[in-house]
């Protein structure tokens, strides 16, 4: 019980820590890209609007249905119906990103303690950020091959097929490294390669539509959450690191 209460512990301190990390980089890095390209993605929907009810050319049949629908869209709004919710720019939008990159943090954290201390926890920092940059390559590196990140105004495949792939990819390598690192036979190394291989040999779903911001934006975009990610996965596991050293002294 005692073991079980310190991962929970440490897995708390980790993942707030390295959530706040993550949330000061992003401020300078994607959040500034994320705007601009939320700005492409408002343009495109203004253009694909509706054009104004033309009152001369319609009857009035048309008419009643318009007014109809109007008043439908009203109600529907009325009652919660309407555009969804967002935060607002500022320190709204600062504080709930925040609180989603902690709770990421405190996941990941997590699964990163839990699973080292399956081969006798940590000892220190230089050994957590092997850790961590093992994580960075399972679940950023490895499925950002086949699915960039997608800024807004850049439609994906179909959520499920990306998801099923993301899932596939993430275990796949996870499942190669870990037979690079601790197999002790050629055939483990050569299944390692054939697993970390495999999902990006059978390729992931592709979006069919043209993404609504330049190339360059897009391309910003999936280097600035790439490096953000690095940093993430590295916050973790020096952290974890660090401070399972400090738990296991105490």
């Amino acid at each position: 019980m005692t073991l079980f209460r310190t991962i929970v512990l440490l897995a708390a301190l980790v993942g707030f820590g390295a959530g706040v990390v993550l949330t000061v980089v992003q401020q300078f890095g994607a959040q500034p890209l994320i705007v601009k390209a939320e700005g492409f993605e408002q343009a495109r929907s203004a253009a694909s609007a509706p054009k104004p009810h033309d009152h001369e050319a319609s009857g009035a049949h048309d008419h009643l249905a318009a007014s109809a629908a109007d008043v439908a869209a009203a109600e529907a709004h009325e009652h919660g119906g309407g555009d969804e919710w967002a935060p607002a720019d500022g320190a709204e939008r600062f504080l709930w990103t925040l609180a989603a990159n902690v709770v990421s943090g405190v996941g990941f954290a997590l699964l990163l303690v839990a699973t080292s201390e399956l081969k006798g926890g940590l000892t220190s920092w230089r050994e957590g950020l092997f850790w961590g940059l093992a994580g960075f390559a399972v679940f950023t590196l490895a499925p950002s091959i086949g699915l960039p990140p997608e800024a807004p105004g850049v439609e994906g495949a179909p959520l499920m097929e990306r998801q099923i792939w993301w899932i596939g990819t993430a275990v796949a390598t996870a499942v190669g490294l870990a037979l690079l690192a601790y197999g002790r036979s050629p055939l483990a190394a050569l299944a390692a390669i054939v697993l970390i291989a495999a999902p990006h040999v059978i390729g992931a779903p592709q979006a069919t539509e043209a993404p609504a911001i330049p190339r360059d934006l897009e391309h910003d975009f999936v280097v600035a959450v790439i490096v953000t990610g690095f940093v993430f996965w590295a916050a973790i596991g020096v952290l974890a690191g660090a401070l399972r050293g400090r738990f296991a002294a105490a």
